[in-house]
């Protein structure tokens, strides 16, 4: 049953991960990934809130611990909010992090054989 699950939230993160590969902005793209990988998000709506995320570096990833448990978290200030993760969802945040990097690899190699069929003109030579 484990599997079955854990599948299906491969699915979900890949979907997603597909998602994140289209967008421009990287801060939109590592929010996207941190929500797939299940951080939670935490509006700074009190004064204590938008303190705490003023004590933050923004748009980065940092190991928090409270109580005695190790949680990291991401200072979103653009939209007054917190990302917080355990190391578990830390740890699916790298891995989806990781496949990005290596899908946003292989599209390169195919945009260049895209551009290289494109000149070659109908007679079958090689135009400059």
């Amino acid at each position: 049953m484990k599997h079955v699950f854990r599948g299906l939230n491969l699915i979900g993160a890949f979907t997603v991960l597909a998602l994140a590969v289209g967008c421009d902005a990287n801060t939109q793209s590592t929010e996207n990934l941190l929500s797939a990988a299940g951080f939670r998000t935490i509006v700074a709506n009190t004064p204590q809130r938008q303190q705490h995320l003023k004590t933050l570096p923004p748009n980065k990833v940092v190991l928090v611990q409270r109580n005695g448990k190790d949680y990291y978290v991401y200072a979103d200030t653009a939209h007054h909010q917190i990302y917080v993760g355990n190391p578990s969802q830390y740890q699916q945040y790298q891995q989806l992090r990781l496949a990005r990097n290596l899908a946003q690899d292989q599209l390169a190699p195919e945009e260049l054989n895209q551009q290289a069929t494109m000149n070659w003109d109908t007679s079958g030579s090689f135009r400059y």
